[in-house]
């Protein structure tokens, strides 16, 4: 499975529908995602921002990226956001035997247990690619998958910053699940597209939540 586009079309969520695609609510919200982190040139410079905007989001973070940067992840933590796991390596799901896949799921849920007891039972696959029996057994485990209903592709550098935060709000809709990345890789379009973002979105009215 292999789900990078902008928008996702509503035969995919229907088809795949033990995936989380959106998260439909009667109150205009919307939930802001991070995939890549933590890396303290960028997702601090996230952090602060949402801070300064008064609102939370929900960050996928990767195994080895928890272990060398801790006081990130948890200052992710003590401001109220959520986070979940984007495996150890950021692996590829098609290119890699399903027990390795969940051996290195597993090293990531470890190093969130060091510092998050109480951790959400998130899963986003790198890439947006995942076989069925990874999503199966990651599943089995007690975790939602959490896809998305939109795709920034602020990590792509053959798009312009301006495309993506196009991307961002003109397929936003109510309960949409927006995907951005706190990597050095999406930086420049990143800090570009993001402020505009939130403010053009909050402006139309939505309301950001965590994914819980």
């Amino acid at each position: 499975m292999n789900f990078n586009w902008v928008k996702t079309n509503k035969w995919i969520k229907k088809v795949f529908n033990n995936l989380v695609w959106d998260i439909p609510n009667s109150d205009k919200k919307i939930y802001l995602t991070f995939d890549d982190g933590p890396i303290p040139e960028v997702t601090e410079w996230v952090l602060d921002l949402l801070k300064s905007k008064e609102i939370k989001a929900t960050f996928f973070c990767i195994g080895d990226n928890i272990q060398k940067h801790p006081e990130v992840y948890k200052r992710i933590l003590s401001e109220g956001h959520q986070t979940g796991n984007h495996t150890f390596n950021h692996l590829n799901g098609w290119k890699t035997e399903t027990n390795h896949y969940i051996d290195n799921f597993k090293l990531c849920e470890t190093e969130i247990l060091k510092l998050n007891a109480e951790h959400s039972f998130l899963f986003r696959p790198p890439y947006g690619k995942i076989k069925p029996s990874q999503s199966k057994a990651i599943r089995q485990f007690g975790y939602k998958i959490i896809m998305w209903d939109v795709l920034s592709y602020d990590f792509d550098s053959t798009i312009s910053a301006e495309k993506c935060l196009e991307n961002a709000i003109s397929n936003t809709e109510q309960g949409s699940i927006i995907v951005f990345h706190d990597s050095l890789k999406a930086e420049k379009n990143m800090k570009y597209a993001l402020p505009k973002a939130i403010q053009i979105l909050k402006d139309k009215g939505f309301v950001f939540d965590v994914i819980s």
